[in-house]
């Protein structure tokens, strides 16, 4: 018999990049890689795929905050334009590692608790 599951808020598994099934074993292998199967409840990731979201809501998400920081930068400090490449580089580089992995955690669980499927026969029964 299989065993049960209480289900867990997507938003609390996303955000620690957890199995959103058990919510105890890491759900990427790496940077970005999701793991084939979850080492602790053995749900298989074949079928997860979270798609462009995640990068689509970093580069909106991220985009709105440094653009309002750089108006704010250069509306008060007026710095020559090299300094805004060498505030602003990191600052984007690191926001995209950061939230990406909970964007894309988030989304998969959003996934698994809705039953959403990009699996094609799956959809059809």
């Amino acid at each position: 018999m299989a065993a049960e599951y209480p289900p867990l808020p997507p938003l609390s598994t996303g955000l620690r990049c957890r199995c959103p099934r058990c919510g105890e074993a890491p759900l990427f292998e790496g940077l970005l890689d999701v793991r084939p199967v979850c080492p602790s409840c053995g749900l298989d990731y074949a079928t997860v795929n979270s798609g462009d979201g995640p990068a689509v809501f970093v580069i909106l998400i991220l985009g709105f905050i440094v653009v309002g920081l750089a108006l704010w930068v250069e509306l008060f400090f007026s710095p020559p334009i090299w300094l805004h490449l060498v505030l602003w580089t990191p600052v984007i580089i690191g926001g995209a590692i950061l939230l990406l992995r909970p964007f894309k955690a988030t989304l998969i669980a959003l996934q698994f608790r809705h039953k959403a499927s990009s699996d094609i026969e799956l959809l059809r029964e």
